[in-house]
């Protein structure tokens, strides 16, 4: 006889060891809305639902806030509320760590058929697994081993449209732990009471038996909040290697540049930088700021700068040219021009995992040069693709150790969205403040997309 079926709650503590500090994990709805109750509100493990919560914990009072399967939560200190725009954009665009779902089958290769999807014959409707499941570095399927009725969940082929091919890396059931790999699956660990011979019996999959296949446990990590605050400007960019693509906010302006990170990558020398910004350096040209302002032509005029992709990357001045002018026509930088509009959207899908999008701006104009033209609904649009960073560097009011973050006037203009399509992203900020003194409505960008904090030191001057 095989053995007793786990619980949902042993299910989820093995799920949770799965987990790491600092990890973004979206749930979909069922079974996995049951993890925040297994680990404390401190974790430092970041649970997200599709109702716009980011940083929920279990919650017995009416707080007018649900996760993914409509149950009560509340949020950690220092969590957020965002729209389903912006959270579709944090699952689909890559940001989450782990995506934990509830299939109704997984097949050998890694398809998968959502819970939602087999409940809701002939309408297929599997909700927001699809955008976690294809958006997560891992997908963690957490499931009953057989149907009701005794049906395998786990098979060699879905019988059902599939919600996602070949996303699920690790099978978690009432039975055992399977993994998911090129070669098919592999048991590697077994439920108290049950034997890999018993599993094989209720897998309508092969199943090779791993060398190290051990009983599972479920005690749940110690997991704590990572620490992202870094001492000085140098400290948080010196790992930032030589030809990288590099975020940097400028609107014209002083406000929303980030001056103190600005300094420590020139001091740092890195060449060969392919910077993407509103504008290339024409704060000191133009009538928006002071002659000696910092800006992006201390890294020009460092001989940083291979390109810049920017939408005002001259001075309003023809008899004041710009260091990146400058450089530009001494053949030493590119130049990709951008209208401010199609870059903000560039980074936007970029950020949200949306390879390229229509537009109509520049259609017919030199803009349009060798890319994709299309006419819809009688009006002429060009194919324009996302933009993805390695670093980004952006300038904010004040934020949490968590990285949570807000602006102080205009200077909001494109550092958020900059924030959403980087490898690492470093924020300057004016204040660190402990979580929780941030109010869940007012974080702009939330910690999730903030990898290092840096304060900008009370004495440090924007001039040169």
């Amino acid at each position: 006889m095989p053995g007793t079926p786990l619980d949902t709650a042993s299910m989820v503590r093995r799920a949770a060891l799965e987990l790491f500090s600092g990890a973004v994990v979206a749930l979909g709805p069922g079974i996995p809305c049951n993890l925040p109750k297994e680990l404390p509100g401190n974790s430092g493990v970041w649970f997200l639902a599709d109702s716009g919560a980011l940083g929920i914990e279990s919650s017995g009072e009416n707080t007018g806030a649900v996760d993914s399967g409509g149950n009560t939560v509340s949020l950690l200190s220092g969590g957020a509320w965002t729209g389903v725009v912006d959270i579709a954009g944090i699952f689909r665009g890559g940001h989450t760590d782990i995506a934990i779902l509830q299939p109704s089958q997984v097949a050998a290769s890694g398809d998968f058929v959502h819970w939602t999807t087999e409940a809701t014959e002939g309408l297929f409707a599997p909700g927001s697994a699809v955008d976690m499941a294809y958006g997560a570095k891992t997908v963690v399927a957490v499931m009953p081993h057989r149907y009701p009725g005794g049906r395998s969940n786990i098979v060699g082929t879905c019988s059902l449209p599939v919600d996602g091919t070949g996303l699920v890396d690790i099978i978690i059931t009432d039975a055992a732990v399977i993994n998911v790999g090129s070669d098919g699956l592999e048991l590697i660990e077994v439920a108290p009471g049950w034997t890999s011979e018993e599993i094989a019996a209720i897998t309508d999959a092969t199943l090779t038996i791993s060398s190290e296949l051990k009983e599972m446990t479920f005690k749940v990590p110690a997991f704590k909040p990572l620490d992202k605050v870094y001492a000085s400007a140098v400290d948080a960019l010196e790992d930032l290697p030589e030809g990288s693509i590099v975020n940097v906010d400028g609107f014209a302006g002083p406000g929303g540049m980030a001056h103190y990170l600005m300094v420590g990558l020139r001091d740092l020398g890195v060449k060969g930088l392919q910077l993407i910004s509103n504008t290339a350096g024409v704060a000191r040209v133009s009538g928006f700021g002071a002659p000696n302002i910092i800006d992006h032509s201390i890294l020009v005029e460092n001989n940083q700068v291979a390109k810049a992709t920017a939408s005002y990357p001259v001075s309003p001045s023809v008899s004041r040219l710009s260091a990146f002018e400058e450089a530009y026509n001494r053949g030493e930088t590119e130049l990709e021009v951008v209208p401010q509009g199609t870059l903000a959207e560039r980074l936007r899908s970029g950020g949200a995992g949306i390879a390229a999008f229509y537009t109509p701006t520049g259609a017919g104009t030199l803009l349009a040069e060798g890319k994709e033209a299309r006419n819809i609904g009688g009006k002429d649009y060009i194919l324009e693709t996302g933009l993805r960073a390695d670093y980004c560097i952006i300038r904010g009011h004040k934020a949490d150790t968590l990285g949570n973050v807000v602006y102080k006037g205009t200077s909001r203009n494109f550092n958020p969205v900059m924030a959403t399509t980087a490898k690492i992203v470093v924020v300057e900020v004016d204040e660190i403040v402990e979580p929780g003194q941030l109010g869940p409505e007012e974080i702009v960008t939330p910690g999730l997309f903030v990898d290092r904090i840096v304060l900008r030191p009370p004495d440090f001057s924007a001039y040169l």
